[in-house]
């Protein structure tokens, strides 16, 4: 019997065909029929959508939800922005192999708490609970969980490395030859399990975050262009996906690495998808030389699959004092952010260390003054660094002086030097101000000294926040519609309190929304049957006999929302700490994951968490797969 029927949807199939208006029918988990005017049964609920998308359930195809699965394995934050299927253990990193704990050792721990920035005590929660010992243990944990949304794993090349080598081992040598061959055999006992490809990492300011390695890189750095390639020459003979980030130092390497998508070298393409192309406000060429090197990889010429994965907003980022996901970028940033956020102690010494201050100095004045290459490589956006040192890029979001809220850290230092050079006679805003003022050195110098002296006097009560990347709406809109990337890199799930990129998919419809249907139906694709046609899963595409994933969007609240408004710093009891999320309220009426209602009208139905409604998507759930695998 039909359960439910969605009256008159302007429905988008996720083929990127043009939108009809329809109805459709679910009985039984799955789409039982589209159509116009469908019959439905006495006790079918009818569901009036006039006026609504109805869209396949959207895929967020890179986040660190490892670690929540295992605390709130229905992923609340993922459904109600529409998200119905997630892959996870993106960047190496993950829990595929369980807690990987030796001699003391803690390696989720280690390698998750700051490239990841989450809370230790989470994390060590967790790894009490991986008590499986390899990747078909894993998909028989994930299988027991009570899935919301529907999950997509890949084999994290860190934890890999870990599990075959040891951690101490894992970061200070190369493989042996026995060591390689284990792991070429678990990577092809994890693809043959139905894990959706492998997962690497060689951004330069991933460190772990334990003593004594916190120098240290995490794993998969430390690993050969041979182990690379006898990895994922396994992935490319089964048709799977390699998910990396590029060795941002070393170009030739980035070049070297990404070859090994070519179907013309390798006889057969490698599906590669690689973070990310963004438009740096620091680096104007970054974006330019991604679709230049994607364009090439994919061309006549080389045969390969590669696509960069393209940001749906603005890079925005909040920062405890000195602490965010950037910090280990800078060397005297990463001196500090190498002690425990509560270290306010150590962090106070570190920044009245001489030495330290000379280097910090050097560092946060290069090329802000004077005549030379870095002062000119500033002036044309063609920076190595990303965060851009320029306080009228840096807002107050929150500190003990209430009337700085709001500001950007350019407003109060131009009122300290009026202040100063009027003697304490004007220029502070406040009483409080002023007495704040009169703490700091006179004369104050420069900026690098004010910035100091606020990390100082204040350490983590200082937040501020900062836009590092996609500030021109245009060249965001251009990247999500390129053919040589894909919407992704949300990192949904990561760096709590730093960012908050749940909404990623959302963003990317309201872009498309700007230029009208025929453009939303094709961003409908590229966030449903594209990745999942990518990642070779069943899902993102609603015909009859599919799964029945879908959500309801209220257009007309989407083209209202103003996604910069809407943020928020949560309390998450199930982390025990702050969060930043954005909630476009109203946007997402209506989510349904394996049939079953999640999500409408605002609030979580009866039935969410209850019970399983996602699943484990396997690159052999996919109809084109089981044709290969038949064949």
């Amino acid at each position: 019997m039909t359960k439910i029927v969605y009256r008159d949807a302007l429905f988008f199939d996720g083929t990127g065909s043009d939108p009809v208006i329809s109805d459709i029918a679910v009985s039984n988990g799955k789409i039982s029929a589209i159509g116009p005017h469908l019959k439905a049964g006495d006790a079918a609920v009818e569901i009036n959508c006039k006026g609504l998308w109805l869209i396949p359930g959207l895929l967020d195809i890179h986040t660190h939800l490892d670690l929540e699965i295992e605390i709130a394995p229905e992923l609340p934050e993922v459904v109600q922005h529409g998200t119905t299927t997630v892959v996870i253990s993106n960047c190496s990193l993950g829990v595929t192999y369980g807690n990987l704990r030796r001699n003391g050792d803690d390696p989720i721990v280690s390698c998750f708490a700051r490239v990841e920035n989450m809370p230790k005590c989470v994390l060590t929660k967790v790894a009490d609970a991986c008590t499986w010992t390899d990747s078909q243990g894993y998909l028989d944990h994930l299988e027991s969980l009570p899935l919301g949304p529907n999950v997509v794993p890949l084999i994290p090349h860190s934890m890999l490395r870990v599990a075959v080598m040891g951690l101490d081992n894992s970061i200070e040598r190369l493989a042996t030859r026995r060591e390689l061959r284990r792991m070429q055999e678990m990577v092809e006992a994890g693809m043959a399990q139905g894990y959706a490809g492998l997962s690497t990492d060689a951004l330069p300011f991933h460190f772990l975050a334990n003593d004594p390695h916190k120098k240290k890189r995490i794993p998969t750095q430390y690993a050969s262009f041979r182990e690379l390639f006898r990895l994922t020459s396994v992935v490319r003979r089964h048709g799977r996906v390699w998910q990396a980030t590029p060795p941002k130092e070393d170009i030739f390497d980035a070049v070297r690495s990404f070859l090994l998508t070519s179907g013309r070298i390798f006889g057969r393409p490698l599906k590669t998808t690689v973070l990310a192309a963004i438009d740096l406000k620091t680096n104007r060429s970054a974006v330019a030389l991604c679709l230049m090197l994607s364009k090439i990889l994919n061309s006549r010429l080389i045969k390969g699959a590669f696509h960069f994965q393209a940001m749906p907003s603005s890079f925005r980022l909040w920062s405890d004092g000195a602490i965010n996901l950037m910090a280990d970028e800078i060397h005297e940033f990463r001196t500090l952010n190498e002690l425990e956020p509560e270290d306010r102690e150590g962090r106070a010494k570190i920044l009245n260390d001489p030495d330290w201050i000379i280097a910090f100095r050097k560092m946060w004045l290069n090329g802000k003054k004077g005549i030379s290459l870095a002062r000119l490589q500033r002036l044309i956006r063609l920076e190595d660094v990303v965060l851009t040192r320029n306080l009228k890029d840096m807002i107050v979001a929150d500190c003990p002086l209430e009337n700085w809220n709001g500001e950007t850290l350019e407003a109060p230092w131009q009122r300290l030097l009026r202040w100063q050079a009027s003697r304490g006679k004007r220029g502070a805003a406040s009483a409080a101000e002023a007495e704040f003022f009169s703490q700091f050195p006179d004369p104050i110098g420069d900026d690098a000294e004010f910035f100091l002296h606020l990390l100082r006097v204040w350490d983590t009560d200082f937040r501020w926040e900062t836009t590092v990347a996609n500030c021109n709406p245009k060249t965001v809109k251009k990247l999500l519609f390129h053919p040589q990337t894909v919407p992704g890199f949300n990192d949904s799930g990561a760096h709590l309190a730093n960012i908050a990129f749940y909404d990623g998919n959302l963003r990317a419809l309201k872009i498309a929304q700007e230029d009208g249907l025929r453009r939303v139906s094709e961003m409908v694709y590229r966030l449903t049957g594209l990745p999942a046609a990518f990642f070779g899963v069943n899902a993102g595409v609603l015909r009859v006999g599919a799964q029945a994933d879908l959500c309801l969007i209220d257009p007309e609240v989407l083209r209202q929302w103003d996604p910069e408004s809407t943020y928020e710093l949560i309390y998450r009891s199930q982390f025990g700490c702050r969060q930043v999320i954005n909630r476009p309220t109203g946007v997402v009426k209506h989510v349904m994951i394996s049939g079953k209602i999640l999500w409408n009208d605002g609030s979580y139905t009866p039935e969410f968490g209850k019970s399983s409604t996602g699943r484990v998507l396997r690159p052999a759930d996919h109809p084109l797969e089981r044709q290969k695998v038949a064949v």
